[in-house]
């Protein structure tokens, strides 16, 4: 026998003596190439930049920065025009096909007059507004080349598990190309900022200007679009899961716009003492609260208290569950609810309606002044920081409107409305519902960053 098969040998039977005694072998985790993956990344990448032209409010007494038209104004009784102005704005964005297809975010692009694409290789080129989902903060841009444009390739944010690598590329404060990376920390987050809220969390750098970029999976496909981050958060970012931006971006590549299934219920979440006095074993599920009148879900036999813990096959076991699976619903769809109704399983089938042909209860209360809100839930809460606090969660602002010229944006929670105490969504739509046109309403925010303020907005 020749030496070195000798040599193998021997080392087979202590790589074997080592199995056989430790009972396993013990490998290092590999980290992914990431400088590998930015090289092939970054071309996908676009900065986007926006213009929004401002135009004077009627009435305004100023003109343009000048502190003293006001003074003027005031003491010789003229009114002097305010001057219109640009807003500038930027944001990230990714292409998804060679013929120049773009996700991004809808608070980047909502509003703008003009949208300006930056490629990789400088060039900047022009961008089609093609369709928007406020609801869901995706939006989706066309820009034309002669050329075929790199693209990235989208993966499959259901099969992503939380300790998972994953890097973004972005453009935070205007910084173009920057690579971060770090793993994924949770998933199905629940931040307040609108009715779809299944959030993956990140702790890979996320800051101004990242919005509309992507999450990528350590095999280099798209996983989600970096969308909000926590004020004086380390280490905290959030990301669209791509699964359910594919579809609206697939409706709106089709159709300009988004169609989302609609059942008719109010609901809200079971809790251990609520399930207790139901008789239930399970605090899973949601609870209708009300159904409306003449709605799928009153024609298929849904009652107050019924507690649903399944729709069309998908469980449900949280309130934060139920408007997902709804929305995702094919229009007209028969389908199946599983709930529990006086302590006892049963099941339903009614029929999917669209949201926007009824008065649908799965989208914000948007109210007179500019701003759509959301319920602080105490899941929302907790994820604010909140303790012992009531009010309602900016969930949009309304582009050109007095809320966003005041100042407000998504994450403010309304405390007070002219003076009243907002102690939920209802009492906010209650007193929302008693402002007239033009009238000016004072409302005490607490703001993102922990600070506490008044603004006074005009009714629209």
């Amino acid at each position: 026998m020749k030496v070195r098969h000798v040599v193998m040998i021997c080392m087979l039977a202590v790589a074997s003596l080592f199995v056989l005694t430790t009972g396993q072998v013990e490998a290092k985790p590999v980290s992914p190439d990431f400088v590998e993956l930015s090289k092939r990344l970054k071309p996908t990448v676009v900065n986007i930049r926006t213009t929004k032209n401002i135009k004077p409010r009627p009435g305004s007494q100023f003109r343009g920065n000048d502190p003293f038209a006001d003074l003027f104004g005031q003491f010789f009784g003229q009114q002097v025009p305010q001057q219109p102005r640009k807003q500038q704005g930027m944001g990230t964005g990714f292409i998804i096909s060679a013929d120049g297809f773009i996700l991004t975010n809808n608070h980047v692009v909502n509003g703008a007059d003009e949208i300006m694409v930056k490629l990789s290789d400088g060039r900047e080129i022009k961008a089609e507004l093609k369709g928007l989902d406020d609801k869901l903060d995706v939006a989706l841009l066309k820009i034309s080349d002669k050329a075929t444009l790199p693209f990235a390739e989208l993966g499959n944010s259901d099969a992503l598990e939380v300790g998972e690598w994953v890097m973004a590329i972005g453009n935070p404060f205007g910084l173009n190309h920057t690579v971060t990376a770090g793993i994924v920390s949770a998933k199905g987050r629940v931040i307040g900022s609108g009715p779809y809220d299944d959030y993956i969390q990140t702790d890979a750098s996320i800051n101004p200007g990242n919005s509309g970029g992507p999450l990528f999976s350590s095999e280099g496909r798209v996983i989600g679009i970096n969308t909000a981050i926590i004020a004086n958060g380390q280490g905290i970012g959030f990301a669209i899961p791509i699964n359910m931006a594919k579809a609206v971006a697939d409706q709106l590549k089709a159709t300009g716009k988004v169609v989302r299934g609609y059942l008719g219920v109010n609901f809200s979440a079971l809790t251990p003492k609520l399930a207790k006095s139901l008789g239930l074993a399970s605090d899973k599920g949601a609870i209708v609260t009300h159904v409306v009148k003449g709605s799928p879900a009153e024609k298929g036999g849904l009652k107050v208290e019924d507690v649903i813990v399944q729709f069309d096959g998908k469980t449900v076991d949280a309130e934060t569950d139920l408007p997902k699976v709804v929305a995702a619903a094919p229009i007209d769809k028969l389908v199946k609810v599983v709930l529990y109704r006086k302590g006892k399983r049963m099941e339903l089938t009614l029929k999917v309606g669209q949201q926007g042909q009824d008065a649908g209860t799965f989208a914000p209360t948007t109210a007179s002044i500019g701003v759509s809100v959301r319920e602080l839930t105490p899941d929302v809460a907790r994820q604010l920081g909140l303790k012992d606090v009531k009010g309602v969660v900016v969930s949009d602002v309304k582009a050109g409107s007095s809320a966003e010229d005041a100042g407000m944006v998504r994450g403010d929670l309304i405390l007070e409305f002219n003076g009243q105490p907002v102690e939920s969504l209802e009492g906010f739509a209650a007193l929302a519902s008693k402002i007239a046109k033009g009238e000016v309403v004072r409302l005490l925010l607490r703001r993102p960053d922990g600070s506490f303020g008044y603004v006074a907005v005009t009714a629209e």
